[in-house]
């Protein structure tokens, strides 16, 4: 069965760095598009970043310039490293993907920005 299984949310502070991982299984990962969304309370879940099976990028504007994602084939992981952390950066991060038109959730992993 498929499942993702995020790690690495930490409180930080304010202008710190986090680097998220999710690791994958169940899918034939090289091929599959990879996503991170966080969620804040009282806020909708945001798509933060996005990486195709060729290593294409998209980034929120809320992100960009911030954030890098990238993905280790060998491993079936994704990585989110978020810089220059702020207190809006607050969340809980999720990583995401679609396989044979079924949406799959990793369990989330919680980053809280002091300032």
């Amino acid at each position: 069965q498929v499942q993702l299984v995020d790690s690495g949310g930490v409180l930080v502070q304010a202008e710190g760095s986090v680097r998220l991982s999710c690791a994958a299984s169940g899918i034939n990962f090289r091929i599959a598009t990879m996503e991170w969304y966080r969620q804040a309370p009282g806020r909708e879940r945001e798509l933060v970043a996005r990486i195709t099976s060729s290593g294409a990028t998209n980034y929120a504007d809320s992100v960009k310039g911030r954030a890098t994602i990238s993905r280790d084939n060998a491993e079936s992981t994704v990585y989110l490293e978020l810089n220059s952390l702020k207190a809006e950066d607050t969340a809980l991060y999720t990583c995401s993907t679609t396989w044979n038109s079924v949406t799959y959730w990793g369990q989330g992993t919680q980053v809280a920005v002091s300032s």
